[in-house]
């Protein structure tokens, strides 16, 4: 087999994480270890994106809440809603209390139950009151939280990749990138996730730069708390999982972000 190029890697990111056209041209595990790696990356275009359609309504004249339900589904529509699908899956399996081969069966089915519409409503509600606070204030701050929260978000499921964290079924999106981010390599892409939102958040000052550190590390925490829970609830990891744990962070810095 071919060495991965950095190129497949990226492909993968953006392939699997994203719903813009871009063909995965490998399905292995040297790519998914690339693919994991670059996960910030494809959040940060989104976030980006997010924040574009934000900026866009703002400067056509539109109040904040409309700008901060736009930045809220703009990351939604590049996913094809899959992170959200996931959030809601999780929170069924989750609140089923059954066991795990019985969760499992239940978040694979299409239908979404009580816990999960709960679990949606609450946090969509938190992403839009947050860069509807935000917006208000400015601009610059709605747009920095769209773009910190996207890629802390990606950066979960980085070190949700790493090794040592299992997979919950032997097949799906799940078992094809549990393990295979080396956690030295996890570390490095968590620290380079601080700087850049540190980085951007001297756009606000020097309370900016705390403040989006802070929000990383805060979004990590809660992704990894909740990580934990599911591999004792399921065994390890499936791709719902993923999704659930990138929701949990976006949501958790943007609610740091809205602080101070």
């Amino acid at each position: 087999m071919s060495r991965t190029s950095p190129a497949d890697g990226i492909r993968f990111a953006f392939g699997t994480l994203t719903a813009l056209p871009v063909e995965v041209t490998r399905w292995d595990r040297e790519a998914a270890r690339g693919g994991m790696q670059c996960a910030p990356l494809a959040g940060l275009v989104v976030g980006l994106c997010a924040a574009g359609v934000g900026g866009a309504l703002t400067a056509l004249g539109s109040g904040p809440l409309l700008a901060a339900v736009a930045t809220a589904a703009t990351p939604a529509a590049l996913t094809r809603g899959l992170h959200l699908d996931g959030l809601a899956d999780t929170a069924d399996g989750l609140g089923s209390a059954k066991p795990a081969e019985d969760a499992l069966r239940i978040m694979k089915q299409s239908d979404i139950g009580p816990f999960g519409v709960i679990t949606l409503l609450l946090v969509l509600l938190a992403q839009v009151a947050v860069l509807f606070q935000l917006y208000d204030a400015s601009w610059t701050r709605g747009a920095v939280a769209a773009v910190v929260s996207a890629t802390a978000a990606r950066l979960a499921l980085t070190l949700a990749a790493r090794a040592g964290v299992p997979p919950a079924r032997p097949e799906g999106l799940g078992a094809a990138v549990a393990g295979v981010v080396p956690r030295g390599a996890a570390l490095l892409v968590a620290a380079a996730v601080v700087c850049g939102a540190a980085a951007l958040g001297a756009l606000e000052g020097p309370h900016g730069i705390a403040r989006a550190a802070v929000a990383v590390g805060v979004a990590a925490l809660a992704a990894e708390l909740l990580l934990r829970h599911c591999v004792r609830r399921f065994g390890g990891v499936t791709g719902d999982v993923f999704g659930g744990l990138a929701e949990a962070a976006a949501t958790a810095a943007l609610v740091v972000l809205a602080l101070g």
